[in-house]
């Protein structure tokens, strides 16, 4: 865990004795950190409980990313990861970094185990996030990425996979492969799944486990990790051990009790800090009847799931797509007249489709493609119209979850 703290399970206060230190290091390396703690008059040598920090204005992902860039304090990385942006982040120090482990551990991995892991390797951080996480957790990688399906199904079948973590949506294509080729659920190697980045409504879910006998859902970013994962022992997500998490009011950004939020996580740790983190999704605690949180015997509490955003960005197969980044990759088109993405889901997987209008009717299928595909790292459907809607945004989710 490094210098990650881990949260009282009675109160969430701070039981390393440490966090003052710490935070003293993190202001004199990092001027923007040390305007936020004056801006609520917290000394940083005074602050000995994590609940102090509730003063602090939750700070956004874009406020984040010039924090980082200003900040003076560098550390080597094995990693660096681009998000689209192009924004740059490097790897935390640690076996686990982004303490995935616990997680794994949860759904079934025992050591030993060969697990399938199916997020990209390229750029973005999610395959490195569960690759260091199985290897840390005593397992060994099997790093399929998104690639030739058959050939994942085959490697499954002759190496005894035993676990697989990625998109709910590319399980269930794995699924069709195996079926296709004659396997019945009964000789599928895989006996547990940790699936995250994109919804999993309750069909989904049953088709998947009538392949795979473990199935769960967990949650996290890029710039904090795992941050609640479903346990198989309540409903909802248990938060993680080692990251303090709330729900807050949207417009306040004080910590609510019940009712829907802003999820805003805090990791006080010398490399990559979060201090009341926005992730930008909007979920609530989960309650009994009595309106009472529902924990465990540690006190660890329950998030009812993602309930949405609370920004124009929207997660498409896994990542986010912000109207900005789409308006930049292809604002210096000759000829674009205007355009939009349209977002469905057909068979639990997101399809994407480009519609754009052109000067004089000049066709520009091959020349938008391309674009997407280098700039967004997405291929979609590109369509030619004679017009759009005047009022229409730049991004339109017509995706339906529950069916």
């Amino acid at each position: 865990m490094g210098n990650t703290f881990r949260r009282s399970a009675a109160s969430g206060a701070e039981t390393n004795g440490r966090l003052a230190d710490i935070l003293r290091d993190l202001v004199d390396d990092d001027p923007s950190l040390a305007a936020r703690l004056e801006a609520v008059g917290l000394d940083p040598s005074e602050v000995h409980d994590i609940r102090a920090l509730d003063a602090v204005p939750v700070q956004a992902k874009d406020e984040l990313v010039e924090a980082r860039q200003s900040s003076r304090r560098n550390w080597a990385a094995p990693r660096i990861f681009q998000s689209p942006g192009p924004i740059y982040e490097a790897q935390p120090p640690g076996e686990d970094p982004w303490r995935w482990a616990e997680a794994l551990h949860s759904a079934g991995l025992e050591p030993g185990d060969v697990v399938m892991n199916c997020f990209g390797y390229h750029l973005s951080p999610a395959g490195a996030m569960f690759d260091t996480a199985i290897i840390a957790a005593g397992a060994t990688v099997l790093p399929a990425g998104i690639g030739n399906q058959q050939l994942q199904v085959q490697a499954s079948m002759d190496l005894g996979v035993r676990g697989y973590v990625g998109l709910p949506s590319y399980l269930k294509a794995l699924i069709d492969v195996a079926r296709q080729a004659g396997t019945t659920p009964v000789d599928f190697p895989i006996r547990y799944a940790l699936v995250t980045a994109e919804p999993l409504p309750d069909d989904l879910r049953r088709t998947l486990e009538e392949w795979v006998p473990v199935v769960r859902m967990a949650y996290g970013s890029a710039e904090a990790g795992l941050i609640a994962y479903e346990n198989g022992a309540e409903a909802g997500m248990l938060e993680g051990e080692a990251v303090d998490v709330q729900v807050c009011d949207i417009a306040t950004g004080k910590p609510i009790r019940h009712g829907e939020g802003e999820v805003v996580v805090t990791l006080v740790r010398k490399e990559a800090p979060l201090i009341r983190f926005g992730t930008g999704d909007l979920s609530a605690w989960l309650t009994d009847e009595q309106g009472q949180q529902v924990v465990d015997d540690r006190g660890r509490r329950r998030l009812v799931g993602i309930l949405g955003r609370t920004g124009q960005a929207i997660k498409v197969r896994g990542m986010f797509l912000h109207p900005r980044q789409a308006t930049s990759a292809l604002q210096d088109i000759d000829g674009l007249v205007a355009f939009r993405f349209v977002i469905t889901r057909r068979e639990h997987r997101d399809e994407i489709r480009c519609e754009y209008v052109s000067e004089t009717a000049q066709d520009l299928d091959q020349v938008l493609s391309e674009r997407i595909r280098n700039a967004l790292r997405f291929n979609a459907e590109v369509h030619q119209l004679a017009e759009l809607p005047a009022d229409s945004p730049v991004l339109v989710d017509e995706r339906i979850w529950d069916e």
